[in-house]
């Protein structure tokens, strides 16, 4: 959570020297670390404990925003004229240096973001490794290709970078979606410039302080802020040749419309509102315990890409149901930084509330169960901070609310079927088409609804999203473009250029 504080330098000057628990951040532009130009700054709270300030970050504003672009232009003919390899060499020192540090950085996303710190926050922090280490591996596939016209002309193609890339990361996967964003633009000759989540920013500048230990100046900048004060401004800037968001399917409009005007391209990762179809033949514990890692209740169910309504067979309809319970009493909530718990909190009290508001709802809804979870703890340790119960609902009808948004919260909704073609139209009729996940051990049945479920990926009896080396992406209202493989950063972060040559002459 964050708190503004505008044009208090003298106050806020004893408030530092008065805890020196809290550490002042400062941005990285062309190469120097610095405050924003008007000196206001933004307090960073923890959703552990509210109210509790753990670092202030720099408030951008139109002018830091511009120095970050004018930097990154400045280094781009330098840098896209840096061989291939020798910017994939640089980003294999990246990855090692995250590496070495991922207890640190581990401990840094927890703190930050709630997530617990053995489910999701280490396992971040080893993925931002495997990443910069794919795109570093990756870096000499940045080819084109020749195309036979005849003996006297020579016709071939080749990739060039785009510009300055902007890049604008949300607080659910805060360092692997910045790391992909910028290993990936990097790679492929751009330079960028970041806009942290303004409730993760000290997460991003944690990866702009490792990677500007390898990087020349102005390749990466890292300016933080409000997505009004700054994000917007960075989608606006004339210098920009790209934008690559990840958050909301209403920040993609807002962006995506400013884009427009400059007809500048885009990438966006956006909302989802995944469908798990669950077929008779696969009511047995294994099934469910991939079904609930789906959910990603161990990420508080923040993730664009979970399975948040769950289709039922009606035949194993009760049985599974309590099995998905089970599987879900085992998780432990509690302080992400304990060891021993599986869940944290949701990442502020905005979202807090906005889960409870659909719990609250669902709980309303007549003939709905609540299998298990429901309404936070008003009082005890759970209290102090924003944790909400993994909620399970029972027999959620696929019109409500419940089963069609995004809540971007801990809430299972489970939805009984009987006809396959049915079952299909329902999966399909949503705003959104991310992902979609299957359950059943028929082949024909996991591969022709595989390709009847129209989303960016599929899987079939595994939980989880993408790797390096699978392209990711949506359709509809899911996004624009694809993400994390050869392909998407060839097709998305590249111009393919012809060249024609008249042999004869």
């Amino acid at each position: 959570m964050v708190t503004n504080n505008k044009n208090k330098a003298k106050s806020n000057s004893l408030k530092q020297s008065s805890d020196s628990k809290i550490k002042r951040e400062l941005m990285l532009i062309g190469g120097e670390w610095t405050e924003s130009a008007d000196g206001r700054f933004i307090e960073v709270q923890t959703p552990i404990q509210r109210g509790r300030v753990v670092g202030e970050i720099p408030r951008a504003g139109s002018k830091d925003v511009d120095r970050a672009c004018k930097a990154a232009a400045a280094a781009f003919d330098s840098w896209r004229k840096t061989p291939p390899r020798e910017r994939g060499f640089l980003m294999m020192k990246i990855a090692d240096e995250i590496e070495s540090r991922t207890e640190e950085i581990a401990k840094k996303i927890a703190t930050e973001s709630g997530k617990a710190i053995r489910t999701e926050a280490r396992p971040e922090a080893k993925a931002c490794a495997d990443i910069f280490r794919y795109f570093g591996g990756i870096a000499g596939e940045l080819k084109g290709e020749t195309v036979p016209m005849g003996e006297h002309v020579l016709v071939y193609s080749r990739r060039e970078p785009l510009g300055v890339v902007g890049g604008i990361v949300p607080w659910n996967q805060p360092m692997a979606t910045a790391s992909v964003k910028v290993a990936s633009a990097l790679t492929a000759g751009n330079t960028i410039v970041l806009k942290p989540s303004v409730f993760t920013s000290l997460i991003g500048l944690e990866l702009g302080r490792i990677c500007a230990k390898f990087l020349p100046p102005g390749v990466l900048n890292v300016v933080t802020g409000t997505g009004k004060e700054c994000g917007n401004l960075l989608a606006r800037h004339p210098l920009i040749r790209h934008l690559s968001l990840t958050g909301s399917t209403q920040s993609g409009r807002d962006v995506m419309t400013v884009c427009a005007e400059r007809i500048v391209p885009v990438t966006m990762e956006l909302g989802g509102k995944n469908p798990q179809i669950v077929f008779p033949d696969a009511d047995e514990e294994q099934m469910a315990e991939g079904v609930i890692k789906t959910a990603r209740f161990t990420l508080q169910g923040q993730s664009c890409a979970s399975g948040t309504r769950v289709y039922l067979h009606e035949d194993i309809y009760e049985s599974f149901l309590k099995k998905l319970v089970d599987v879900t009493k085992r998780y432990k909530i509690g302080d992400p930084l304990d060891e021993s718990n599986d869940i944290g909190t949701v990442i502020s009290q905005e979202q807090f509330e906005k889960t409870c508001s659909y719990i609250k709802d669902g709980i309303s809804q007549p003939g709905v169960r609540v299998a298990t979870g429901g309404m936070p703890p008003e009082k005890g340790p759970l209290a102090k901070g924003y944790y909400v119960l993994p909620t399970i609902l029972a027999n959620v009808q696929h019109e409500w609310r419940l089963a069609r948004e995004e809540i971007f919260g801990p809430v299972l909704v489970v939805i009984p079927w009987r006809d396959e073609d049915d079952v299909i139209r329902k999966a399909n009729d949503s705003i959104y088409g991310l992902s979609g996940f299957v359950w059943t051990h028929n082949l024909g049945n996991a591969i022709r609804t595989a390709h009847a479920i129209e989303s960016g990926f599929i899987n079939i009896n595994q939980w989880g999203g993408t790797q390096a080396g699978q392209t990711f992406g949506g359709y509809k209202l899911s996004g624009v473009g694809k993400e994390f493989s050869l392909e998407s950063m060839l097709d998305c972060l590249t111009n393919r250029k012809l060249v024609n040559i008249n042999l004869k002459l």
